[in-house]
């Protein structure tokens, strides 16, 4: 849970004090590390660290989950460096923002394209920054930036026609971004930012769009799809309505520059050689200091040492470039650029030559001969890292370490992850060896002791995985001893090992055998849980997210934190994820919290990227959410990037129980293959909803999204088959739950109870319980505790609590630490209500 403020406000003070110690030297360790690869479904993000300061460059969604995982200190992080404002670099903002925030870091500096900055008012409605001040620097040719760790100058990339000779043999940049046409914006004043932001006050509805004769294709003219009104008449378009109501009558749409970074650290003094100096017969005391200080000294008896032979050779500052060419438009710009020129073979002492370039830049548009080429003038020395799809590794070991111990438990409903991008430890020949693991059969990848190499016909671009890391300060080069690797040997281990692991194995296995025995279990409806946890995501357990498998043409996600389309694709695999993602016809929200809706602009992209993958033509999918979403999205598409085209938002307020307003909703229904679908607001936060799906087989599931108990989600979810409810606190934090709005475990099962529903699911666990919520004595045979990954099938329900006894066991460490809590607590209140009553007694 996020701290309080007076938490932060010390440490912001320590953060400042240790600031100003540390500003007056130049720091002797230096390192790119990659944090996401920028592999499909991955962030995209680079750390740099020093011993004194941290950047970022990039910060796709998904970010701080890995930030988290491998302890990434964000408390030192003040700078956050963007090519281009995109989602794939600019997702993981808002979360990140919270992070650091928290950790007590006052204020944060954005460098990149004009506008960037916009994105934090934009969120200001669920991203609430009140301790963390957001500034944008100057970004153009003229400027630079300077502290004592380094310089960067900004190299801007501009649109323009290409020479013909460019083009010849081009193939057009696949869409694998949903960004080969940015839409940005020019400056905007105070007033017109504030006008699209403040948009969710108007009297919008946005039904449902008209299907037309021919399929629906992206590529078409950026004409809004119909809507209607509440009479079921056709609007002359919802979307555009609004724009007249918010925006200024200026096109707000334009191209935008991506920003690359030309870095050089600080220069800095050789070290000074004790060894050296104590072989020049040079006393210990104040000349030692002036040594160091690069000063000549005469010794007593009149010998002179010189600084420079008692010093290692000075270092005048490493160079790296940042590199993001986006599409084949920004080429010209990029090859024709003096700047960079400067850092190729063309410089004109050595010390500017460029020591590495990490290139952003999309892999069609590296395989392209004139990027090649540009490549190749840079030093036969200098190295190149990809941070983008070419890679594979997603960047987590924590959510592979405890889905093989699950699997022990039910290799179907904890089925093994699709990703297998990440390196794994075998053992060959009694040491150990990194192989990775891919869908494709990748037979040119050649086995090191320090990386795995790809050769593409004429150049040998290096595979990463998340850590690997670049020293430049001591030059040491790339090394990839740190990155993320996956030892399944000791996952298993891990679990087997313990004392009374195997017997409640073995009696788990004979329970599940006889239970099975006596059901009927249909492939359909599979319920697949994306994210199980509340507020952040941690190393196990991401932000909401349930995919709702109707049929296996038919998926319906309910809420998409941060990092959903990511969470589906390491579920599927690449593959299988794409198919997953062309048949989501529909994604709920159920509140506007972003723990519940940020990852929807991710989803949206990556969903139009598989369509195109896959050459595939389909209808835009319906939204339903809270009618305020559309200030966001719809800001979002006018200063950024093109969305509005992707969804139809149905607001769930036409669809409340008793009262539903939409008169195409029979139409819509048989498009997802359901027969039925109501919401109803519920205790949590203003225009929070839970919802209740029928499929025409006849199940019924009802999910809470976000509430306190609330009889208006008991009257809807009245026999359901399924109640997925939050159970975000234990039963002895309920009158924090009460504060945060939230519900405990006991007053979940209650819920379910009164409803009648034959299941409880529960989910939306508190951070606190990363592993294994506290059980009571209401868990009867018909709750289920969700985990992130797990997929269970409607008739398998009744098979889930079997496993708790095995869970308890698996999970013991985390469990007892619960319970020691938990008495600490207990403790601490029977120790307080003492006090109280003492001070009542005196009075």
């Amino acid at each position: 849970m996020p701290k309080e403020p007076k938490h932060i406000a010390e440490a912001q003070k320590q953060r400042i004090r240790i600031k100003q110690k540390s500003a007056n030297y130049v720091p002797g360790k230096v390192t790119l590390q990659v944090l996401g690869t920028g592999a499909q479904g991955a962030p995209r993000s680079v750390y740099m660290f020093s011993d004194q300061n941290r950047y970022l460059f990039n910060c796709g969604e998904g970010t701080q989950r890995l930030a988290h995982e491998h302890k990434t200190k964000l408390a030192k992080l003040e700078h956050i460096f963007v090519t281009q404002a995109v989602w794939r670099n600019i997702g993981g903002l808002p979360g990140t923002a919270l992070t650091i925030q928290d950790v007590g870091v006052p204020q944060i500096t954005l460098h990149g394209p004009e506008g960037l900055k916009d994105i934090f008012p934009a969120t200001k409605r669920f991203v609430v920054l009140r301790d963390l001040k957001i500034s944008m620097a100057e970004c153009n040719e003229n400027t630079v930036f300077e502290d004592s760790v380094m310089t960067v100058k900004y190299v801007l990339l501009k649109k323009g026609e290409m020479a013909k000779s460019v083009q010849v043999g081009i193939e057009k940049c696949e869409v694998g971004t949903s960004t080969n046409n940015p839409r940005r914006r020019r400056k905007r004043s105070l007033s017109q930012t504030q006008a699209l932001i403040e948009s969710d006050d108007t009297d919008y509805y946005a039904h449902e769009r008209k299907r037309s004769k021919k399929p629906y294709k992206r590529r078409q003219s950026r004409s809004r799809s119909p809507t209607f009104n509440e009479s079921g008449k056709r609007t002359s378009n919802g979307h555009e309505s609004l724009q007249a109501l918010t925006l200024p009558p200026t096109d707000l749409r334009e191209a935008s520059a991506s920003v690359c970074f030309i870095c050089r650290l600080q220069p800095r003094p050789g070290a000074l050689d004790l060894d050296k100096c104590v072989r020049k017969g040079v006393p210990a005391g104040p000349l030692l200091g002036k040594l160091k200080n690069g000063e000549d000294v005469i010794l007593e008896d009149g010998t002179q040492v010189k600084s420079s032979d008692v010093r290692e050779p000075d270092d005048a500052g490493p160079v790296f470039i940042v590199v993001d060419c986006p599409d084949e438009e920004y080429l010209a710009s990029l090859i024709n650029n003096e700047e960079l020129k400067k850092h190729q073979k063309f410089a004109k002492i050595d010390e500017d030559m460029a020591h590495v370039v990490v290139h952003f830049t999309p892999i069609k548009i590296m395989e392209h001969t004139e990027y090649r080429k540009w490549m190749d003038n840079f030093s036969p020395s200098t190295e190149h890292i990809l941070v983008n799809e070419h890679n594979s590794c997603m960047g987590s070991v924590a959510v592979h370490r405890i889905q093989h111990k699950l699997n022990l438990l039910s290799m179907e409903i904890f089925p093994l992850l699709g990703d297998q991008g990440s390196p794994v430890l075998e053992t060959i020949d009694g040491r150990q060896c990194k192989k990775f693991k891919t869908e494709i059969d990748l037979q040119n990848l050649k086995l090191d002791n320090a990386s795995a190499l790809l050769e593409t016909d004429n150049n040998t671009w290096r595979q990463i995985g998340s850590l690997a890391s670049y020293h430049l300060r001591p030059k040491k080069g790339f090394d990839s001893s740190s990155s993320v690797r996956l030892d399944l040997d000791e996952f298993v281990n891990e679990t087997t090992s313990l004392t009374d692991f195997p017997a409640a194995l073995k009696e788990l296995q004979e329970s599940l055998s006889l239970a099975k025995s006596n059901l009927t279990i249909s492939d359909y409806p599979r319920i697949i849980f994306l994210g199980t946890g509340s507020c952040i995501p941690n190393k196990t357990r991401n932000t909401s997210g349930i995919l709702l498998q109707i049929s296996d043409s038919k998926n319906i996600l309910l809420d998409c934190g941060e990092g959903t389309c990511g969470q589906i694709l390491r579920f599927f695999g690449s593959t299988k994820g794409d198919q997953i993602l062309t048949n989501i016809d529909a994604i709920y929200i159920s509140h506007l919290h972003a723990d519940h809706h940020i990852g929807l602009i991710g989803l949206l992209q990556g969903r139009r990227q598989a369509l195109d993958r896959l050459d595939i033509d389909k209808e835009p999918l319906y939204l339903f959410a809270p009618k305020q979403i559309l200030a966001w999205l719809n800001f979002y598409d006018k200063c950024f990037e093109s969305i509005m085209d992707e969804f139809i938002l149905i607001p769930n307020s036409d669809l409340l129980l008793d009262q539903t307003t939409f008169k195409k909703k029979e139409e819509v229904l048989n498009s997802l293959g359901l027969s039925n679908m109501n919401t109803c607001l519920v205790k949590h936060c203003p225009n929070a909803f839970g919802v209740a799906l029928q499929d025409k087989i006849g199940y019924k599931i009802t999910y809470s999204g976000d509430t306190m108990p609330s009889d208006n989600l008991i009257e809807l979810g009245q026999n359901s088959h399924v109640l997925i409810h939050e159970a975000t606190m234990e039963d002895e934090l309920a009158t924090e739950a009460v504060y945060k709005m939230h519900s405990t475990t006991s007053q979940a099962i209650e819920v379910g109870r009164l409803m009648q529903a034959r299941h409880v699911i529960l989910t939306h666990f508190s951070q606190r319980y990363a592993k294994l919520p506290r059980f009571n004595d209401n868990f009867a045979d018909n709750v289920c505790i969700a985990f992130d990954n797990m997929q269970v099938r409607v008739e398998e329900l009744p098979l889930i609590p079997l496993f708790y006894p095995a869970l308890k066991i698996m999970f013991a460490e985390h469990y007892e630490e619960l319970e020691h809590k938990a008495v600490k607590r207990q403790l601490k209140s029977e120790r307080q209500a003492s006090l109280e009553r003492k001070v009542v007694k005196n009075t």
